[in-house]
């Protein structure tokens, strides 16, 4: 009868809550990329190589997978396009052995949308850029700058539309 009254009292206690688990801990904050040295001849490459395709409106030279930068003839209207993902409308610098230029973008929506400069088929910044003794550089506020080899891919896509 003891052991009966027991069990009932036992019966009417309400069973106890297992503790909330503790919260995670916060993730640690990324740590920063390292300064870029002085010299932007003396900046890391960026990770990648160029592709060369061709299609009906024209030739163009891809950097990067994802695609990072491309070059891009439109015959069509005699112009080349320089395009870089991320749709941010803020212009480009461009750095070459032999000169430095900063130069408008639009933004162009599609399935990537992008930042693009547009250039005439004799700009002599593309042939900077094709020519350049080692690298050329692409900045543009608020994203990392695109430090590029002027390998054949890209200089070939000039000639094509100016061909």
């Amino acid at each position: 009868m003891v052991a009966g009254i027991a069990l009932a009292v036992a019966g009417c206690v309400p069973r106890a809550v297992p503790p909330a688990p503790a919260p995670a801990p916060p993730p640690p904050a990324p740590t920063p990329p390292p300064p870029l040295a002085a010299d932007w001849q003396d900046w890391p490459w960026t990770p990648g190589g160029w592709r060369y395709t061709r299609d009906a409106t024209g030739s163009r030279a891809s950097f990067g997978q994802p695609v990072r930068l491309e070059l891009r003839c439109d015959r069509a209207a005699r112009a080349l396009l320089l395009s870089r993902p991320g749709g941010a409308p803020a212009p480009f610098t461009i750095r070459t052995s032999a000169t430095t230029r900063t130069v408008a973008t639009q933004p162009v929506a599609g399935t990537i949308p992008a930042a693009t400069a547009r250039f005439a088929v004799d700009d002599r910044l593309l042939d900077a850029m094709a020519f350049t003794r080692g690298r050329f550089t692409v900045e543009q506020p608020g994203a990392a700058p695109l430090v590029l080899p002027p390998w054949a891919e890209f200089a070939r896509v000039i000639e094509d539309c100016r061909g």
